[in-house]
C-alpha cells in the first residue's frame, strides 16, 4: 500500500538536506545516474517492450505509442543529457540584484529551491530521468507519477535512480515514485498543499484541466501546442519549404511539431502546391481560399480535406497539417491569438518590419523569425533538459530547467539599523 503522507514527510526531510548540499555532490550523483543508464540499457529496453506490447492491446494510438517508445539510442542521448545538466552552474545560491541602499543596507536577492514538486506525466518515459535531473541540481525533492502505459519503463528507470542516489549517499525521498495508476492517488496528492511546493503536469489537455479543477497546490500548466508558422510575402520559399517540413515531419507526436501553416495571399496560389508536394506522407486541412489554389482532382481526397470547426484549434500530435491563406500579418496574427495555446508561434519572412512587429505582438512562451518551431525544448536551448514547457505568465514561461525550478529570497545585511 503506497503512504503518500510518509512520501512527502520524507521528500520534505530530503529537500531540506538538497537545499544547502555542495554542487559536487549532487554532480557526483548524476554523473552516476548517466553511467549507470549507459550500463543498464538492456534493461530499461526490455522493459520499455512490454510497455509498447501493453500499449497495442489497449488500443492506444500511433503517436501515443510513439510517446512511449524508448531506443537504444534515444537511452544514450539521455544519459548525454544528464551529463550536460552536470556541466550547467548550480543555480542555487546564485547572489543577484544586489544594491545598498540610501541608509546603508546592504540588499540582494539569492536563488532558493522551489521546495517538494509533483511531477505528473503521461506517456514519456524519459520525463522520469529528465525531472530527477534538473530536480537534484536545483536543490529540490520530487514525487513522480507517470501513466499505466509507461509502468515498467519507469520502474525501470527509477530504480536505476535509486541506485545513483544510495551509491552516492543521497537521500532516498529525494525522487520518489508512484508505483501505481491509481487515479485516487493522483487527487489525494494533488491536494497536499502542506506538503507539495509546486505541481507540474506533463500530458494532454484533460489532465491539465483534471490538476486545474481539483488541486489544491499552485499548478504549472503547458505543454500543449497548437503551433503556427506564417510564411510572408518575402520569404524565402525554399527555405519556407524546408522549416515546414521540419516542424511537421521530423516528430509529429511531440508539442512543438507544426499544427497550422498560414499563408499570405499573394504567394498563396505558388505556395500551398509546392508545400503539399514537399510534405508526402502528410494529410491537410485547408481553408477554402487554400483549396482554391489547388487544380480539382488533382490530389487525393484522402490527402486534402476542407478544414472543419475545430481542425485549426487541434493539436494534430500526427502527421496532419492545417493550411490557411491570410490577407497580410495582422490577420495571421489575429489568427494565432484566437487558435495558438501560447506554446510556439513563428514567422518567415525577409522582411525585418514584420519579424520585429510580429515578435512584439505575439505573446507565446516561444516565438521564432525563420526557424522550426521544434527548437522548444530545454536540450537545444541550451538548458541541459526540461521539467515542461510552460505556457503561463506566471514564475515561468517556455522550457523549464534548473533557473525555473528556484525561487528566490530577500538577504538584507545591516550595520545595526533600525527604522525611524
Amino acid at each position: 500500500m503506497i503512504d503518500l503522507l510518509a512520501m512527502t514527510r520524507s521528500a520534505r526531510q530530503a529537500a531540506q538536506s538538497l537545499a544547502i548540499m555542495t554542487r559536487a555532490r549532487k554532480d557526483e550523483a548524476l554523473m552516476t545516474l548517466a553511467n549507470l543508464l549507459d550500463s543498464h540499457t538492456d534493461a530499461v529496453l526490455n522493459a520499455n517492450a512490454g510497455d509498447i506490447d501493453l500499449a497495442g492491446e489497449m488500443g492506444l494510438s500511433p503517436a501515443l505509442i510513439d510517446r512511449l517508445r524508448l531506443t537504444q539510442t534515444g537511452l544514450r542521448a539521455l544519459a548525454e543529457d544528464v551529463r550536460k545538466v552536470v556541466q550547467l552552474p548550480d543555480p542555487v545560491g546564485c547572489v543577484f540584484d544586489r544594491k545598498v541602499l540610501p541608509n546603508g543596507l546592504q540588499v540582494h536577492k539569492q536563488r532558493v529551491p522551489l521546495g517538494v514538486l509533483a511531477v505528473i506525466y503521461e506517456s514519456r518515459p524519459n520525463v522520469t530521468v529528465d525531472v530527477a535531473s534538473l530536480a537534484l541540481k536545483s536543490g529540490n525533492a520530487v514525487i513522480l507519477r507517470g501513466g499505466k502505459e509507461t509502468l515498467h519503463s519507469n520502474r525501470a528507470l527509477f530504480e536505476i535512480i535509486q541506485q545513483a542516489l544510495t551509491s552516492c549517499e543521497m537521500p532516498s525521498g529525494a525522487v520518489q515514485w508512484i508505483d501505481s495508476s491509481d487515479r485516487e492517488l493522483v487527487l489525494s496528492l494533488i491536494q497536499m498543499s502542506d506538503a507539495v511546493d509546486m505541481l507540474i503536469p506533463r500530458g494532454g489537455a484533460g489532465l491539465h484541466n483534471f490538476c486545474r479543477e481539483h488541486s489544491r497546490i499552485p499548478v504549472m500548466t503547458g505543454g500543449i501546442g497548437i503551433c503556427h508558422l506564417f510564411v510572408d510575402q518575402s520569404a524565402d520559399q525554399e527555405a519556407a519549404l524546408r522549416i515546414i517540413h521540419n516542424g511537421k515531419t521530423q516528430r509529429p507526436s511531440v508539442c512543438n511539431a507544426l499544427d497550422t501553416v498560414l499563408v499570405h495571399r499573394s504567394i498563396a496560389a505558388d505556395f500551398i502546391p509546392a508545400l503539399i508536394d514537399n510534405l508526402q506522407g502528410v494529410a491537410f486541412r485547408l481553408d477554402s481560399t487554400a483549396l482554391e489554389c489547388l487544380q480539382v482532382g488533382s490530389i487525393p481526397s484522402s490527402i486534402i480535406t476542407p478544414a472543419g470547426p475545430q481542425d485549426f484549434d487541434t493539436e494534430w500530435l500526427s502527421l496532419v497539417l492545417g493550411v490557411k491563406v491570410v490577407a497580410g500579418l495582422e490577420e495571421a496574427m489575429d489568427h494565432i491569438r484566437a487558435h495558438s495555446t501560447g506554446h510556439s508561434d513563428g514567422i518567415l519572412t525577409r522582411d525585418q518590419a514584420n519579424a520585429d512587429h510580429f515578435v512584439a505582438q505575439v505573446d507565446s512562451a516561444a516565438v521564432y523569425v525563420n526557424a522550426s518551431t521544434r527548437f522548444t525544448d530545454g536540450g537545444q536551448l541550451g538548458l541541459g533538459a526540461e521539467v515542461a514547457i510552460s505556457t503561463q505568465r506566471l514564475h515561468a514561461r517556455g522550457p523549464m530547467a534548473l533557473e525555473e525550478l528556484t525561487t528566490y529570497k530577500w538577504v538584507i545585511v545591516g550595520n545595526d539599523h533600525i527604522r525611524e
